[in-house]
């Protein structure tokens, strides 16, 4: 008797960074974070939904976000990074890709996120559909060091496991 798995796995990772700006809204992992500026982007910046599409995509071999959403496309000029992630999933369910889990970690030295990473993690199941402990969000300092550590940019890193049954030939 063999064992033939049901689903197929796949993992991926994900990373995005921007300069802050001023005159913009801060825009991390769906929601508003209270702060005097917002990150530099073509987009809304919003660097944590950014470093999540590209572990997504990157685990469903659907490619990487500056080739889906390039940055000279003036129709993703300003957009709302939901709306991203929502045509991410729309291929994913369409592939047959569920999300198993999402880590999450941040790279700021401002504003201070610890408090925010629940409402963060709530927005991010919300919009994918996935269980609110499916998600993991952490905050983390650079310690002074690189663009982050001087309080000019913020940063994400993402990590994904994606399944999907494997479909059986009769």
């Amino acid at each position: 008797m063999s064992f033939e798995p049901e689903y197929e796995y796949r993992s991926g990772i994900g990373s995005d960074i921007h300069r802050f700006a001023a005159g913009r809204p801060l825009m991390l992992g769906g929601i508003e974070v209270p702060w005097n500026q917002g990150l530099l982007a073509h987009s809304d910046g919003d660097v944590v939904l950014h470093a999540v599409i590209d572990a997504l995509l990157g685990a469903a071999g659907l490619g990487d976000i500056g080739t889906l959403f390039p940055d000279t496309d003036e129709k993703y000029l300003g957009i709302d990074s939901k709306q991203l992630v929502a045509a991410v999933k729309q291929q994913l369910d369409t592939a047959g890709w569920q999300i198993v889990n999402i880590d999450i970690i941040i790279q700021a030295e401002q504003p201070r996120l610890g408090p925010l990473k629940g409402q963060m993690k709530r927005a991010i199941s919300s919009m994918l559909g996935m269980d609110f402990t499916a998600v993991n969000v952490k905050a983390k300092t650079n310690e002074g060091l690189g663009e982050i550590g001087e309080g000019l940019a913020i940063g994400a890193m993402a990590s994904t496991l994606l399944r999907r049954r494997i479909k059986r030939r009769l």
